[in-house]
């Protein structure tokens, strides 16, 4: 315990000292966002166990709503964000209904393919701009503070960051928590405990895509724009190997894993191009062989170890 909240404090003053160590605090908003979408896909994939290959689709359908809403229709960062996070809820409702009772690789393979639809929607839709996106997304205001001011918006970013990583922290530390926690451990015996399993894992699922649906549409608002890239079948690919990389089932890890994969990505392309994604492959691979359970896993484990000794 005293290990993690020395981990915690130290990780929340460099957050809060982001402006005066002179990092980009755009970039910094933009790591925070895939934090957050690691943190919602953690909730369906560690502490559930429920794989899904297409959670990119959530993500992209809120930063397209808030986008084309902010952009269209001149609404303030608040609405537009609300909006946003509401049509990811829906989409993830849809797709829950229809994949829920899978398990297994069939369940990744239907939330895949059920993603690959959404992709085409967002390719042919009218309003969504097509290959170049929605484009040139203003930011608004939000509570009557204009969110114009990189730094101040970096703040309320972190703001919602930390809600949502205490809200996380909160539902699975709940009863329901639990009794996910006991679904993906042993099915059978969570059923024959009188548990309707199919129920939680559409509550989950939804949960999770939402809050996917919220980082999504603070993304657009960040970046000012949303693309195609925002609903590919890579970006889900990056969610796991963010998830996978810091250590699936533990709250920290699947932000330790996007601040490697957002820091990689962002300083490694202008010097190799093309090569950060292999370079990133290599350093998920050698986390894998090194890490089994994560970095974050690995690293609770040992310290669990050195109290236990």
């Amino acid at each position: 315990m005293r290990a993690t909240a020395v981990v915690y404090g130290l990780s929340l003053l460099f957050a809060l000292a982001v402006p005066l160590l002179g990092i980009y605090p755009v970039f910094m908003m933009k790591l925070l966002c895939f934090a957050m979408f690691a943190c919602a896909y953690n909730l369906l994939l560690g502490f559930s166990g429920m794989l899904s290959f297409g959670h990119a689709a959530f993500f992209g359908v809120a930063a397209y709503a808030t986008a084309w809403l902010a952009t269209a229709h001149g609404w303030n960062a608040g609405p537009a964000i609300l909006a946003g996070v509401i049509v990811s809820m829906l989409v993830g409702l849809l797709v829950g209904v229809i994949a829920i009772r899978r398990r297994g690789i069939y369940f990744a393979m239907i939330t895949l393919a059920l993603a690959q639809l959404v992709y085409f929607v967002c390719l042919e839709a009218p309003f969504t701009g097509g290959e170049n996106g929605v484009q040139g997304v203003p930011r608004g205001s939000l509570l009557g503070l204009p969110l114009h001011s990189d730094l101040l918006f970096y703040y309320l970013v972190l703001a919602a960051f930390l809600l949502q990583y205490a809200f996380v922290q909160r539902v699975v530390a709940s009863p329901f928590g639990q009794v996910l926690k006991a679904i993906r451990e042993n099915e059978p015996r969570a059923i024959s405990l009188g548990y309707d399993i199919n129920r939680y894992r559409l509550l989950a699922f939804v949960l999770s895509a939402t809050l996917a649906g919220f980082a999504g549409s603070l993304k657009a608002l960040v970046l000012g724009f949303a693309t195609l890239s925002d609903v590919q079948q890579s970006n889900s690919g990056e969610v796991i190997l963010m998830t996978l990389l810091g250590g699936t089932g533990t709250f920290f890890g699947p932000v330790a894993g996007a601040a490697v994969v957002v820091t990689l990505q962002e300083y490694l392309s202008e010097l190799v191009g093309g090569w950060v994604t292999v370079i990133i492959g290599a350093v998920f691979v050698a986390c894998v062989l090194a890490f089994r359970r994560g970095m974050v896993g690995t690293l609770a484990a040992y310290w669990r170890g050195r109290g236990a000794a």
